[in-house]
């Protein structure tokens, strides 16, 4: 039996997601010699889709096909979103109904890259684990608290599926394809896409601490985790130390030598880096983003913030949102 894969675009997705789960899904029909996946591709109104690299799609089908499809033979077993930089600009209510009819009528529902804001704006997250990209984890969690939401590669929970990205979805569809081929198509699939091995859906989304900053004092490095952990309470010197079994002394000497400044000012740099990520992945008011990022009130978070980004939060955001524009502008002449 033929299993049937819907890809849905967003404006500005992702490509290297969405050619990834394509190219696994064609790689395994060759090497099976026979057609066990099908798939279309569509999008709102069924016409061209930049993506965020500026590589455009023509899709199979518009919102209003696939709706009518539901009905018929050609419903899909999987519908997964495709989307990526500016995900929250994009508003479509017919297309959530959409989500919710497949989700009533059992049918399996996936996110790709920052897509999982997506189901969460429709209500189809409750209850479920999911994954997104490390980098808009912050501003999703804010956004959604009560969602089980985790920095893995991808997450299966009954008919919601979730990958966070780049090449993880290669990894989940060739989890798809082991549950109903076995291992031998596999093997067979990542000796032609050149990879190594399959990553299991709880492997670390980013290099561990060691390898990404290049440190390797490892209380240097107990110290950063327990920081990256504490940004919206932070703790004070003295509370690291005793955790790590240092003085304050030590933990100051330390981080001199490793770090190449204080440890209050490695916490402040951090916390103002969520800061600014919240400030691009989400609409919240910059008073909250100040609370989400431990500081005590928003005229001291925009001072600190000036001082390392050279413009106020309210600056960065507009420049961002005048960015967005601009590319949105700039794929319209391509599309006339």
């Amino acid at each position: 039996m033929v299993r049937s894969f819907v890809f849905y675009l967003v404006p500005q997705f992702s490509l290297l997601p969405f050619s990834g789960a394509i190219e696994t899904l064609r790689i395994a029909n060759r090497m099976l010699g026979f057609e066990a996946y099908r798939w279309r591709i569509t999008s709102g109104d069924g016409q061209k889709v930049y993506s965020s690299s500026g590589i455009a799609v023509d899709p199979d089908t518009s919102l209003a096909d696939e709706r009518r499809s539901l009905m018929g033979e050609k419903r899909p077993d999987l519908v997964l979103v495709c989307s990526g930089v500016d995900v929250d600009d994009y508003d479509n209510k017919s297309f959530e109904a959409w989500l919710r009819e497949l989700n009533n009528r059992g049918c399996g529902i996936g996110s790709m890259c920052t897509a999982t804001h997506l189901l969460a704006r429709a209500g189809l997250l409750k209850g479920r684990r999911c994954a997104i990209h490390w980098e808009n984890m912050p501003g999703f969690c804010e956004t959604y608290p009560e969602i089980d939401a985790h920095a893995d590669l991808f997450e299966i929970d009954r008919n919601i599926y979730s990958c966070a990205g780049g090449t993880a979805s290669v990894d989940m569809m060739l989890h798809i394809i082991s549950r109903e081929f076995g291992e031998g198509l596999v093997n067979a699939i990542c000796e032609q896409a050149l990879t190594d091995r399959v990553r299991p859906s709880s492997e670390r989304q980013r290099l561990p601490l060691r390898a990404r900053l290049g440190v390797q004092n490892g209380k240097v490095l107990q110290i950063i985790e327990l920081m990256e952990a504490n940004l919206a309470e932070p703790l004070s010197l003295i509370e690291i130390a005793d955790a790590v079994g240092l003085s304050r002394r030590q933990v100051e000497r330390l981080f001199r030598q490793e770090m190449g400044r204080s440890p209050a000012r490695y916490y402040l740099e951090i916390r103002l880096d969520r800061a600014r990520r919240l400030l691009a992945q989400s609409t919240m008011p910059v008073v909250d983003v100040a609370v989400a990022c431990g500081f005590v009130s928003a005229s001291h978070f925009s001072k600190c913030y000036r001082e390392i980004y050279q413009c106020s939060p309210q600056q960065e955001r507009a420049l961002r949102r005048q960015a967005r524009m601009s590319v949105s502008e700039n794929a319209f002449s391509l599309a006339v």
